[in-house]
């Protein structure tokens, strides 16, 4: 399962950084899980409703604002999309 090394990785990069929280790490395990599901390549489609329900995050605030520094802290590449039908772009870059 070559996907083990790459979250093993994953997490020692996440508890070695004093920014994120434990709502990046729901968000950044529930990345995971759905690559892993879905994905190909390093990179899945997403629904912010479908992440909001794998992280128990109730905010839409808190949603986008760890989203964002995720993507700013070097973790993810986030596309979002804006049609109703179709979902964001997240590239894992762990």
């Amino acid at each position: 399962m070559a996907a083990i090394p790459s979250l093993r990785k994953a997490f020692k990069k996440l508890a070695a950084d004093q920014r994120i929280t434990t709502w990046h790490t729901a968000l950044c395990l529930s990345l995971y899980y759905l690559w892993t599901e879905h994905g190909t390549g390093k990179q899945v489609q997403v629904s912010r409703s479908s992440l909001m329900k794998l992280t128990h995050i109730r905010s839409i605030v808190t949603y986008h604002k760890c989203i964002a520094q995720l993507q700013e802290y070097g973790y993810i590449h986030y596309q979002p999309s804006y049609h109703p039908k179709q979902g964001s772009r997240v590239t894992l870059l762990f």
